[in-house]
């Protein structure tokens, strides 16, 4: 599905000139098709576990502001439900995989960088329940791409699981699309400044799961210092 998308997209520039790790470079690519096959790849598929969703979906509201100076313009509407098709149906799809292969799939991979997320994606699932590990992993690069198949493969309810994910993948996509078109309209030529911009997205997409632990570890402390 993702290759189909890539392939059927506009502008498609040379393989010198593309960037996957660059949600710039992605966008001016392939468009608003980018954005659906891109969250598919990194919340359905293993192998996208290096695509940048987060800076990806800012980026893409940035360039749907009216006379915004980015390599190409974007279509809001477009793009909200290309983020949202792509997350929601990359998740349940990752699900299913994880259902059926099992941890089979990640017994493949030699990348240590996925083990470890799928390490932290079963702590998530143990220690916070199905439904908020399922929301919070939305916002946790790598941890997104491994929970989905986790979820499967270690049983969760698939109606617990199409619940959650549709909710924190609204919350995910929609947010931060909104975000940046609220920054880009609200700040003249802040898409001059991308790169920035894009680390603190990044760093502020870790916000939730941050409050999650320390708020976790406020009682532990408290009864230990009772002690």
């Amino acid at each position: 599905m993702a290759l189909t998308i890539l392939a059927a997209a506009p502008q498609v520039l040379g393989p010198q000139a593309l960037n996957p790790l660059d949600a710039g470079s992605l966008l001016s690519a392939f468009g608003t098709l980018g954005v659906a096959a891109v969250l598919f790849a990194e919340t359905g598929l293993l192998v996208g576990f290096f695509l940048p969703g987060d800076s990806l979906l800012f980026t893409a509201g940035l360039l749907c502001v009216p006379g915004s100076h980015g390599p190409v313009h974007l279509s809001l509407p477009q793009v909200l439900c290309a983020a949202v098709a792509g997350a929601l149906i990359g998740a349940q799809t990752g699900y299913l995989l994880g259902r059926r292969g099992g941890r089979a799939l990640l017994a493949r991979s030699r990348s240590r960088k996925l083990h470890e997320g799928a390490a932290r994606a079963e702590e998530l699932l143990g220690r916070y329940g199905h439904a908020k590990a399922i929301v919070l992993a939305r916002f946790v690069p790598i941890v997104r791409t491994v929970l989905n198949p986790m979820a499967g493969a270690l049983g969760v309810p698939a109606r617990t699981f199409a619940l959650w994910q549709v909710a924190g993948g609204l919350v995910w996509t929609v947010g931060l699309v909104l975000a940046g078109y609220a920054l880009g309209a609200s700040v003249p030529d802040v898409d001059r400044y991308l790169l920035p911009i894009v680390a603190l997205v990044v760093l502020v997409s870790l916000t939730p799961l941050a409050v999650e632990l320390l708020r976790r570890r406020g009682p532990r402390t408290s009864n230990g210092g009772s002690r």
